[in-house]
């Protein structure tokens, strides 16, 4: 009786994890060709970008997919090129968040209680204000531009993942070579860059992806609205907040094809991340 019941459990998780491993692959797929093509603007040069006012509002056709803007420029291209800045820019703001992340928690668990106390403070406070109220703060005190829009996505990008790796590390202090290693006279110092990064890293690279799309999105809302990238840019927010002046008019294309570019490829960062976190839980083998 305990084997008819064991084998169709085991079969379930089987199913399970291939589902989850196949949803994975996808988002990772489609991940790299939106990347790809994206990363491919820095080839194309200005193609595309130079002002053609003979095609200015033009529908999208078989010679130019994604229509042309209300200079005449090709939307296809200025997409890829958006494309391009939003990756960048949520990469370098969500690796700093994740370095910012990292020194916190291991600054809260190896420096006594009172770093402890002023890194959950810390936590409650960046977490108890309006996220983009505190955002759009952040960036206009800076002057706007993209090394502003860099550095208020991640100095408020920290807070979540700096709560689950100090969780992390106080059930690493409990653990046997972590005793056996303070009483042969080890720092605090030494442990955490010997021993407690190198069990981290799951987390970490877990907690980059998935802060990924949150950094990119956050960089398209504040420069639609008017507080993040340079109007000059191909940004994706660019696009979107010149779209909005001819929606109206029926040149639907023009915010379209950029938002759902955008919003692929978040979707695809965020199924990763989560398909990561996944198979990274051990407890997951358990359901």
């Amino acid at each position: 009786m305990s084997e008819a019941i064991d084998i169709p459990a085991v079969m379930l998780r089987s199913t399970g994890l291939n589902n989850r491993a196949w949803t994975l692959l996808a988002a990772l797929t489609g991940a790299l060709v939106i990347a790809s093509v994206a990363m491919a603007a820095v080839l194309l040069g200005g193609f595309g970008i130079d002002a053609d006012f003979t095609t200015r509002l033009a529908p999208p056709s078989l010679s130019r997919w994604f229509g042309t803007d209300q200079l005449g420029h090709d939307m296809l291209a200025r997409t890829i090129h958006g494309l391009n800045v939003s990756l960048w820019v949520g990469l370098i703001a969500a690796t700093i968040s994740v370095l910012i992340a990292t020194l916190l928690a291991l600054f809260a668990t190896t420096c006594g209680r009172w770093a402890d106390a002023l890194v959950s403070f810390l936590i409650d406070a960046a977490m108890g204000l309006p996220h983009l109220v505190l955002l759009i703060l952040i960036s206009f005190a800076l002057g706007g531009g993209t090394a502003a829009v860099i550095i208020a996505v991640a100095v408020t990008h920290w807070p979540r993942l700096t709560r689950i790796l100090r969780a992390e590390i106080l059930q690493l202090r409990h653990a046997d070579f972590i005793i056996v290693s303070r009483r042969m006279g080890k720092s605090w110092a030494y442990i955490g860059y010997h021993h407690f990064l190198p069990h981290l890293w799951p987390q970490l690279l877990v907690g980059l992806v998935l802060l990924f799309p949150h950094a990119i999105l956050h960089e398209a809302a504040l420069t639609f609205i008017g507080f993040g990238l340079e109007p000059s840019k191909p940004a994706i927010g660019v696009l979107l907040s010149d779209s909005m002046r001819y929606l109206m008019a029926g040149k639907w294309w023009l915010g379209l094809f950029p938002g759902l570019c955008l919003l692929m490829l978040v979707l695809c960062f965020d199924a990763i991340g989560n398909g990561l976190r996944l198979l990274a839980d051990p407890r997951q083998e358990q359901l």
